[in-house]
């Protein structure tokens, strides 16, 4: 099973949601609050 895994960030709860997402990129498949999720600064 090939899945897509995205982030956002809630302003309301002050956490980071994860989505999982099937092949389809449209059917959910799980979500939760991501505690350890680390935002990464790609600027050089």
């Amino acid at each position: 099973m090939d899945v897509l895994k995205k982030w956002g960030f809630i302003q309301e709860e002050g956490k980071y949601l994860r989505v999982i997402l099937l092949e389809d990129e449209e059917t959910v498949h799980n979500a939760f609050f991501d505690r350890g999720f680390k935002e990464v600064d790609n600027e050089n």
